[in-house]
């Protein structure tokens, strides 16, 4: 290994000093962050290729883009790709990134969910608006999402886009990712005067989100796919709730074995980050 490769690595473990002494708070107002500097640059442009490879390898939506529906037209959507490479694997499982994670949600200790790989193809649609939580059978909220773009999103990439402090909105969060869900919940949030929050991204920025935190993204009318890294990171001592529609009991895969009131304690979802560790 390079010692280039190793301080790209140790990067990974390294405490992130961006958080400003108003952070956990920020996020519990308005439901999100954007941070800049999350990571550099060339540990971005270190692990991107091997991102990208792993989605072109595993990828299964191979129809055009003009005979899929909305949600197929919005990316290509690959998972738990830490299994597949361990590259990848180092980066899901970085320190630095779960330990924002955990002080964001004011807890100990952080677990993996999964990861995803979300690749917003040029001409690609619209990602409606919609919030996260209403996938996941788990006992409480104290779960959220890093999306950590593989390079500059300028506006006409189709960055991530927050309802600031719609995490407090209890309409729509029966509404699964579709065209529905855009009509309903731009309506509603606008009538009640959610402001948008829509930004570009530096290389190296990345945003976190809770999971009822309603969000959505414009159109890719670039000429470049907009990548994109996520991973879903829950509270440690989470448990698995009772699924109220059929998405979370298609979504209990990611917690293999764990019965109803458990706490997911499997080999894919293990513990990332603990602050109370040595």
């Amino acid at each position: 290994m390079t010692q280039t490769q190793t301080s790209l690595i140790s990067e990974l473990d390294i405490p992130y000093e961006g958080l400003s002494s108003t952070a956990t708070a920020d996020f519990n107002r308005d439901g999100f962050v954007h941070l800049a500097g999350v990571l550099s640059p060339g540990t971005i442009a270190a692990y991107e290729p091997t991102i990208t490879s792993e989605v072109i390898r595993l990828n299964t939506q191979h129809l055009p883009l003009a005979e899929r529906d909305t949600y197929g037209k919005a990316f290509l959507q690959v998972s738990n790709l830490w299994r597949h490479n361990e590259e990848v694997r180092r980066l899901v499982f970085s320190r630095r990134l779960a330990r924002i994670a955990a002080e964001l949600i004011g807890v100990h200790a952080v677990r993996l969910y999964h990861d995803q790989a979300l690749y917003k193809e040029p001409g690609g649609g619209i990602t409606p608006w919609h919030a996260d939580e209403y996938y996941w059978p788990l006992s409480s909220d104290r779960c959220l999402t890093i999306w950590l773009p593989l390079q500059e999103t300028p506006p006409e990439m189709g960055p991530l886009a927050f309802a600031r402090g719609s995490h407090n909105f209890s309409f729509g969060r029966d509404l699964p990712i579709s065209d529905e869900s855009e009509a309903r919940l731009q309506q509603a949030l606008a009538h009640q005067e959610f402001e948008d929050v829509v930004e570009p991204f530096a290389l190296g920025d990345a945003s976190f989100h809770r999971g009822w935190t309603f969000h959505h993204a414009g159109a890719n009318q670039g000429t470049q796919p907009r990548r994109v890294m996520t991973v879903i990171y829950l509270d440690a001592d989470i448990r698995v709730a009772e699924p109220v529609n059929a998405p979370q009991v298609r979504d209990r895969q990611w917690m293999p074995g764990t019965e109803i009131g458990q706490v997911p304690d499997t080999p894919l979802n293990p513990v990332l980050y603990d602050g109370t560790a040595g």
